[in-house]
């Protein structure tokens, strides 16, 4: 349904009357038009800023270019655009049907017959849309609408704001609706690698969505929903037999493992049992591929090991993937719009339905996955860990009696901690003094001496800038085969070990590559 035209706001747009307002959204405004012919379509005009801006315009030529050949059976087809105009423009098909937001909303999830049809649409779209040599980047409930004949995806790949997936990029902006999306996604760096099986693991997200009412990877911010996509396995419980194990597939972290959109569809057309041979061969390779981070796969942004992003851009992906630089770039900027990290709302920026209500982040139910991530409950605050110095075999330890972390054989409390989640970032709480009558609640802070290296000493248990910590994992593994992490404190820099001293320490390393990394070792519960 449309809204009325704004005062001010243009009657015509080329040949094209303008008859309302279908919404609006980051890159510009959507309305509804009439063509000469009487036929109804849908106009995107983008936002004056954007007009002026060679590189958007070429970028914007191009993804037009491919889209037109993007076959329309499941997709709003590309009708015409104008690059040149001032400002440009997009028309595409009308699709005069509700969301699957819509949907969802009004009438709850999906019944399982309904269900794994609009798993099989939206698979179809993907792999239309992919096999033109486009990425639809914000595939969500409300680009799902329910036309006439079946299943239409909306809004893909064109016309959006600048990022890091074609010739024509800046690594400083990201677009799209949190919940959706990948992995690699928040990695500015490694966005550049950021290739259709982002859309693959948007398509697990969004069929989860629709059979359960929210998304499995649901949290109260939206960055704390992007720290749990990086970090921890989703949550399918809800979800039938007959499509969990082929969501799970799609939702691992590593987009190598994840089936291409063809491969979506030849699982979905051969059967809805579990146990049929293909299905059951799905589950496996899950099991095997569960959160993606293996030694030749690497994590969040694929491949670590063979070229890690150099300091300043890895602590973007930190700061972006974790907290504040997300917000930042998709809010300040204005270039996309966080839904509701538990649920999704129809994006105006293309499509014809209304926003979802949030719903519950499921904070009382502990993700089921085929196969648990190993450091889930660490970084849940719920079981002692030690803080394993990968490259020198020791643990960090704070004697009861010291002041200054020191590295050493794990043993004892002085080297047990508790990862404290703290917004999207850690207190790392000390275990001590556990026992002691005489035992103030110690963790781990940033101490500044000058001409010195910053240490990493003994601090109160209250959140500041000096004791907030993130983890980010490298991708790589120890020789225990378990993840690893850079540690990292936004003000100060990341946790470092000195050969020379033999001593920890905190450096802003600038443009090098962190030198420590640390893997969490599990000590039993609380």
């Amino acid at each position: 349904m449309s809204m009325p035209l704004l005062p001010g706001e243009p009657t015509r747009l080329g040949r094209y009357e303008l008859l309302g307002r279908l919404g609006e959204g980051g890159m510009g405004t959507v309305y509804l038009g009439r063509d000469r012919d009487g036929r109804k379509v849908a106009i995107k005009m983008v936002r004056p800023e954007f007009s002026s801006d060679v590189e958007f315009r070429g970028r914007f030529r191009s993804e037009v270019s491919r889209a037109r050949q993007v076959p329309p059976f499941s997709t709003a087809e590309v009708l015409d655009a104008d690059p040149d105009h001032d400002p440009p423009y997009l028309v595409v098909e009308y699709v005069d049907g509700p969301s699957l937001a819509t949907v969802i909303r009004e009438q709850g999830p999906l019944p399982a017959s309904a269900l794994h049809g609009v798993a099989v649409g939206i698979a179809t779209a993907l792999s239309a849309i992919h096999g033109a040599g486009v990425i639809h980047r914000d595939l969500k409930p409300g680009n799902v609408l329910f036309a006439m004949g079946g299943i239409k995806v909306i809004d893909f790949g064109i016309a959006r704001p600048f990022e890091a997936t074609s010739q024509h990029t800046r690594t400083d902006q990201i677009v799209g609706t949190v919940a959706y999306m990948a992995p690699e996604r928040f990695d500015p760096e490694n966005g550049r690698q950021v290739t259709s099986a982002a859309d693959i693991f948007a398509w697990g997200v969004v069929v989860a969505y629709a059979a359960t009412g929210r998304t499995p990877f649901a949290a109260d911010s939206a960055p704390a929903t992007a720290m749990r996509i990086l970090t921890q396995p989703p949550d399918l419980s809800g979800l039938p037999g007959s499509l969990r194990d082929l969501v799970d597939r799609a939702l691992v972290k590593d987009p190598e493992q994840r089936p291409t959109a063809r491969e979506l569809l030849d699982v979905l057309l051969a059967g809805d049992t579990p146990q049929a041979g293909v299905t059951t061969a799905v589950a496996e390779a899950a099991r095997t591929a569960r959160d993606g981070f293996r030694e030749t796969g690497g994590g969040p942004g694929k491949a670590q090991t063979a070229a890690r992003p150099d300091g300043k851009r890895r602590r973007r992906l930190l700061t972006a993937a974790a907290a504040a630089a997300v917000l930042v770039v998709l809010l300040g900027a204005g270039l996309a719009r966080l839904n509701s990290p538990g649920a999704d709302g129809d994006d105006p920026d293309g499509s014809q339905g209304a926003s979802a209500p949030a719903a519950p982040s499921p904070t009382t139910t502990r993700p089921t996955s085929t196969a648990p991530d190993p450091d889930a409950s660490i970084l849940q605050g719920s079981r002692r860990t030690l803080i394993h110095l990968a490259e020198i075999d020791r643990d960090l330890a704070l004697d009861y009696h010291s002041y200054e972390v020191e590295a050493a054989d794990g043993t004892g409390m002085r080297s047990q901690f508790v990862l404290v989640p703290t917004g999207v970032d850690y207190l790392i709480r000390s275990l001590r003094g556990e026992g002691r009558a005489d035992n103030p609640e110690t963790c781990l802070g940033v101490k500044i001496t000058p001409d010195k290296p910053s240490s990493l000493v003994a601090a109160e248990c209250v959140p500041t800038r000096a004791t907030l910590f993130s983890l980010s994992p490298t991708g790589a593994r120890d020789d225990k085969n378990r993840r690893t992490y850079h540690i990292y404190n936004e003000a100060y820099g990341f946790v470092q070990w000195s050969t020379e001293r033999k001593a920890v320490f905190v450096e802003e390393v600038g443009d090098a590559t962190p030198s420590a990394s640390f893997s969490l070792v599990d000590r039993g519960a609380l």
